[in-house]
């Protein structure tokens, strides 16, 4: 009997614990995010007032409506979605045929080299690329250019999207394409239309992360674009800084519109992400 009243308390302080620890987790993701909401919808002159005031006497959308207004932040939103999305997009294509390709040659000792080289990249910062890369673009005439900050953008998210892809396609048997290829189909229209529906998950995980990741990014940006109405949010949101201080009313505003846009992507996909990256997590 004292035996297991023993184990039931054990159980209680271990489930007890996870809680706590679970809540100091959520909190200390969730609460920076509710203060920039909080501080998006002060008033002005109660963002700078001491002792600090936690919530709004009232709302105010004054920093909304200055950033939407008069800085053109919804140009700058306009570019960072069509560019994240062209860049995810091509990322994720290049990343499935690619990934196939490793994932059915994996005996092959080049596929091995090729896999050791993608591993490498991922190790090497991406700061050290950037002065070679606008030296080459400049000589070119190619920066200041959406076009070609976005094709870069998907050259940045394809080695992670090889590694993603091929761990999902191992754990598809060879078998379900060698059925489809006796019943006439090519070696594309197979991977296409039997393999990739399978996949989904997957895809949907390496789509959403080379997202984040291009919307998210600043310094590309800032290297490589000078016209004020190409700039992206990211460049868009550091101007909000200046030697005269920080503007925290469309600073706070203008990461509350920032965040829309991969919460969405997240809220659709949220099963499918989850499923990838426990599919790609686990050998077959």
């Amino acid at each position: 009997m004292n035996r297991f009243i023993l184990k039931k308390s054990k159980r209680v302080a271990g489930t007890v614990a996870r809680v706590i620890a679970l809540t100091l987790f959520l909190a200390f993701a969730v609460l920076p995010l509710f203060w920039i909401f909080i501080t998006s919808i002060k008033p002005l002159q109660e963002i700078y007032t001491f002792p600090l005031q936690y919530l709004p006497s009232k709302i105010s959308l004054s920093g909304y409506s200055k950033l939407l207004g008069f800085s053109r932040f919804g140009t700058y939103f306009a570019n960072s979605l069509w560019i994240s999305l062209l860049a995810a997009a091509g990322g994720l294509f290049i990343s499935i045929l690619a990934g196939f390709a490793l994932s059915r040659l994996r005996s092959s000792k080049r596929s091995r080299g090729m896999l050791l080289v993608l591993y490498f990249t991922q190790m090497v910062p991406s700061f050290i690329l950037m002065a070679p890369l606008f030296f080459t673009l400049s000589r070119l005439r190619l920066t200041n250019n959406r076009l070609i900050l976005a094709l870069i953008y998907a050259a940045t998210t394809v080695a992670f999207g090889i590694i993603m892809a091929k761990s999902f396609f191992d754990r598809i048997p060879a078998s379900i394409e060698e059925a489809a290829l006796i019943d006439g189909c090519d070696p594309f229209t197979a991977l296409f239309r039997v393999i990739l529906p399978i996949s989904m998950p997957g895809l949907v995980a390496i789509f959403s992360f080379a997202f984040v990741n291009v919307w998210n990014e600043l310094f590309l940006a800032v290297m490589l674009m000078s016209t004020e109405w190409k700039l992206t949010v990211p460049v868009a949101l550091n101007s909000f800084i200046s030697k005269a201080g920080v503007s925290w009313d469309m600073m706070s505003a203008g990461i509350v519109v920032a965040l829309l846009p991969t919460m969405v992507i997240f809220a659709i996909g949220q099963k499918y992400i989850v499923a990838g990256l426990t599919e790609g997590g686990v050998k077959g």
